[in-house]
């Protein structure tokens, strides 16, 4: 507490800063720490809520993130000590058919995970980057909250805030903005959007006692999960996966295990009652064998569990001349693949460029325009490619398997690929938006409506998750060479022919 508030009495009403951060988590501290690393002349504010952090979702990287974090931020070796390498995303199906774990049809890699990622703590991530940009030269006040912020489109923005020695007025010319979901720009200004057609809720929580899908005795009750596998499933995401819903399971660093529930409101229904909502999380996934079976003994930590519904949202503005809005602040879309981290990843880098574009007097307004269109594509495109009515076929084994190849394949020949290559460049080039990516968008458009389509009617003709139990897909996994992951993609859309023409018909012409 000592430093804070050192930092709290250098800090005096009416002072006028370059840079105003409001948020000090993941997406605040690295625009912070990155801006200051481009300029260390810049006077920049970070300004954070909290005494401490709190936990939250957003536990697992994927590879752009994994890239950001080790290869933008530096922090190969802080993730190599303190948290666990990602061995990849694992799928885990039941039916009334799946007795036990064994029998639950799964999907997943059959080897270590060639590109790096993580399963992170992100208290000990966030507090790790926020002490790197303090000592790199950013002054932090925390505890503050900001209030209200008044925006002068190309002039100083005036900043209220209240601290724990009273209000204090700050003015900035600009204001970066990662609140996280408090969005308060967005809400503020009234360009805060909930997206109503995608109707999700996530409860989530973290686990102490759950069994280890490595143990001996697993290994040994279970040797047909042993077939064909030298890999490591307890570093893996695993995701349980059902009519409408579905769950992750991202062990930690220290024994815990984070566990969350996702689920599309029009299919699946969340229990109202039923004790506290530790108890509603192990009640819901006890009708997963495979979630029951894991669970059996688990204790829910205490105070630990959230809760929240509608999920996905976006700002109608993400920049202007004095403001910029990164992380959950800008958009938050859907947990699944975990997008939020490269999301965060793309706008930090944005908002770096832009104000470090007014530095250098370059056409900072043009800029903002720009982002302003391109950030709007990439959400609404990543919307309909990826997720639009996902919900509808997801817990399905033969539709979702197919899906996890045609899009990890893509993500990896089409964005993956070019970030590792181009370096803090390939950022710039946001997933879907430029015109030569719009067949691709296109492309998987058509085949995730398609998937949507024969899991409805899977549904109707009673036929959804009938392949849920005694399966097992189990491939060589996913790398950076174009011809390996062209042969993935021509074989699973080869497979997504050959469905349309033994089951699909029955579903063309539908919407």
């Amino acid at each position: 507490m000592l430093w804070i508030m050192q930092n709290i009495g250098t800090i005096n009403s009416g002072e006028k800063w370059d840079v105003v951060v409001i948020g000090g988590a993941l997406s605040g501290a690295s625009t912070a720490l990155l801006l200051k690393r481009k300029d260390p002349t810049l006077r920049i504010l970070l300004i954070e809520k909290n005494t401490e952090f709190k936990r939250r979702v957003g536990e697992a990287t994927v590879e752009v993130s994994g890239y950001f974090l080790c290869r933008i931020l530096g922090l190969t070796r802080f993730l190599t000590q303190t948290q666990l390498c990602k061995n990849g995303l694992r799928f885990w199906f039941s039916n009334h058919e799946s007795r036990d774990l064994g029998s639950c049809s799964e999907v997943g890699g059959k080897y270590l995970s060639t590109v790096p990622s993580f399963l992170v703590d992100r208290v000990v991530l966030d507090e790790e980057v926020l002490s790197r940009a303090k000592a790199e030269g950013v002054e932090i006040l925390r505890p503050a909250s900001v209030k209200s912020v008044e925006l002068v489109t190309g002039g100083e923005q005036h900043l209220h805030l209240d601290t724990e020695s009273g209000r204090r007025d700050l003015q900035a010319r600009w204001v970066v903005d990662a609140s996280g979901v408090r969005a308060l720009l967005a809400r503020q200004q009234g360009w805060w959007r909930q997206k109503e057609d995608h109707p999700t809720l996530s409860a989530w929580s973290r686990w102490r006692g759950v069994k280890d899908w490595d143990d001996e005795m697993i290994a040994k009750k279970y040797p047909e999960m042993a077939s064909g596998y030298v890999g490591i499933r307890g570093t893996a995401t695993n995701h349980f996966v059902g009519d409408g819903w579905w769950a992750w399971w991202i062990s930690l660093k220290g024994g815990e295990t984070s566990i969350g529930i996702v689920l599309d409101q029009r299919k699946a229904s969340w229990p109202e009652e039923g004790g506290s909502l530790g108890e509603k999380i192990r009640n819901f996934l006890s009708e997963h064998t495979a979630a029951h079976e894991m669970m059996e003994g688990a204790e829910c930590v205490e105070g630990d569990v959230n809760f929240r519904r509608n999920l996905p949202y976006s700002s109608t503005l993400f920049s202007g001349d004095g403001f910029v809005l990164v992380g959950d602040a800008m958009a938050f879309l859907d947990p699944f693949y975990s997008p939020g981290m490269d999301w965060l990843a793309f706008s930090s880098l944005a908002a770096v460029k832009l104000i470090m574009a007014w530095r250098h007097g370059e056409d900072h307004k043009s800029m903002s325009e720009g982002m302003n269109q391109r950030f709007a594509t990439c959400y609404e495109r990543m919307y309909e490619a990826l997720y639009q009515n996902k919900y509808d076929y997801i817990g399905d084994y033969d539709l979702m398997r197919l899906a996890f190849r045609l899009d990890i394949s893509f993500y990896y020949f089409f964005v993956a690929r070019h970030v590792f290559s181009g370096g803090e460049e390939g950022f710039a080039d946001l997933p879907f938006v430029a015109s030569r990516a719009y067949p691709v968008f296109a492309l998987m458009r058509c085949y995730n409506r398609r998937l949507a389509a024969m899991g409805r009617k899977r549904r109707e003709l009673g036929s959804f998750g009938c392949h849920n139990a005694h399966q097992r897909d189990l491939f060589a996994g996913f790398n950076f060479n174009a011809i390996h992951l062209l042969k993935i993609m021509i074989r699973a859309l080869a497979s997504w022919m050959l469905l349309e023409f033994k089951e699909g018909w029955r579903s063309w012409g539908s919407r």
